[in-house]
């Protein structure tokens, strides 16, 4: 199996590289293998070795700084050594398996999450409050799974295993709860809370394991954020970037429709008990932002461009997969053949009233026909954009407004708007900016690049 990081580390490491075969005995292959090619790669920076299915065999490739003289001295030496390493592991294995995983969350009460919020109990705590919420709002996995899981999801850092290799935190919880009759989603969500771990990594797959990851990061973001512990700079000694980028990954991949300000702000109530530092608003509109930068960096990636994803947004929005279709419509649009006409309607309606607050019309004053053309024309569509827009059918909302170009340009080209009667002057502005209201519900044209 590749590993590119290692193959690159060893080709630093040596001047003269031989390789070699080794060989250790078949038994060990009862931990599981995470746990032997952690002890090989980590700790004596060997190829494990697997069978066409990926299954590891008991065998490795182990590198030799100099020519193969002597080389099965050199094997037999590196093989023995290994043995001593996959003693330990069986070991841990083994200890590891005499009581339940229930039996080790009890002690998580006694070890500190981190001094201002709490210990790990007190996390899974609010995990279990969280992730509740979560399920609700988006109909996934039911609140007696996830209860469970979220209080088992951290047992494993008591285990003899993730003390020696603190990495397979998550992954060994997998197995202690398989080992002790767990049902199948609350062991893979045990492993997959902690997903995605670092750049490209995989995301959850069960309905348990998606809540959970969710409710994790969002209560990290949180009561980091609520005690005044932000990333900075490089400096990001929580993984906090991750974390969020790990919410957008996971919302965008699931097509979960989710409210973060209700989410955050649920958070932050859990912390009730806690001192803070920022306040319930402030701390709920950090952790949004935050996440919306890291959102922004993703869709950059997906290949849109930077003014859409800034002209989305703005609009005062906290789902990502709603912020998602906006971008997803403006997009089309741009390329449709109504673009030009949507601009134009947006554009002339926008910059002339973009002063003005008032987006009332009081129609018994209007008197030229272009005018009463328009806003009846205005009045006829509109419910039509508000439909679309709730049903996120953004692209659709922009073809009706962009159908209203010629009764726009024959007003501009039949009447002044800035005129000295103030009761006319303020019908036309209110009708002007009445339009360009309707299209800031989709997105802050004023941004997108023509």
């Amino acid at each position: 199996m590749e590993n590119e990081k290692l193959l690159e580390e060893i080709t630093y490491l040596l001047e003269y590289p031989t390789a070699f075969y080794g060989h250790f005995y078949p038994s060990y292959l009862e931990v599981p293998a995470e746990v032997l090619t952690t002890s090989m790669i980590e700790h004596q920076r060997y190829f494990p070795v697997f069978d066409n299915q990926g299954q590891l065999l008991p065998g490795f490739i182990g590198v030799r700084n100099g020519t193969d003289d002597n080389l099965d001295i050199v094997r037999a030496g590196n093989e023995r050594v290994l043995k001593a390493r996959l003693e330990d592991a069986l070991f841990f294995w083994n200890e590891d398996l005499r009581k339940p995983l229930e039996e080790m969350a009890t002690g998580l009460k006694d070890v500190l999450f981190h001094e201002r919020l709490g210990s790990i109990m007190d996390k899974i705590e609010r995990l279990q409050t969280l992730a509740g919420v979560i399920s609700e709002a988006c109909g996934l996995s039911d609140i007696t799974t996830l209860k469970r899981a979220a209080l088992l999801c951290k047992a494993d850092l008591l285990s003899s295993m993730v003390y020696e290799f603190p990495e397979l935190q998550g992954i060994m919880g997998r197995y202690y709860a398989r080992k002790s009759g767990e049902q199948a989603e609350v062991s893979q969500a045990i492993f997959e809370h902690y997903l995605p771990r670092w750049a490209g990594d995989i995301l959850p797959t069960t309905d348990s394991g998606k809540v959970l990851s969710l409710a994790e990061k969002i209560d990290n973001l949180v009561g980091f954020f609520a005690i005044g512990i932000k990333p900075s700079g490089s400096q990001d000694p929580y993984a906090l970037r991750r974390q969020a980028l790990g919410i957008v990954h996971i919302i965008l991949d699931s097509g979960l429709s989710l409210d973060l300000a209700a989410l955050t702000g649920k958070a932050y109530d859990n912390f009730a008990a806690l001192q803070t530092d920022s306040t319930r608003e402030d701390t709920v509109s950090e952790v949004i932002e935050f996440i919306m930068q890291r959102m922004r960096g993703v869709l950059l990636e997906q290949g849109y461009s930077y003014d859409i994803i800034d002209a989305a947004l703005a609009v005062s929005s906290y789902d990502i997969i709603d912020i998602s279709a906006r971008i997803q419509g403006l997009q089309e649009l741009r390329q449709s053949e109504i673009f030009e006409d949507f601009m134009v309607v947006y554009n002339r309606c926008h910059n002339l009233s973009k002063k003005w607050e008032d987006d009332s019309i009081n129609v018994e004053v209007l008197v030229d026909e272009s005018e009463i053309t328009l806003n009846r024309s205005f009045n006829l569509i509109k419910y039509d954009v508000y439909r679309n827009i709730n049903t996120r059918n953004y692209l659709e909302a922009c073809k009706i407004l962009a159908g209203l170009r010629p009764e726009v340009d024959n007003f501009f080209d039949t009447v002044m708007v800035m005129v000295d009667d103030v009761e006319l002057k303020a019908a036309r502005l209110g009708l002007l900016k009445a339009i360009a209201n309707l299209c800031h519900l989709i997105a802050d044209f004023s941004k997108i690049v023509e």
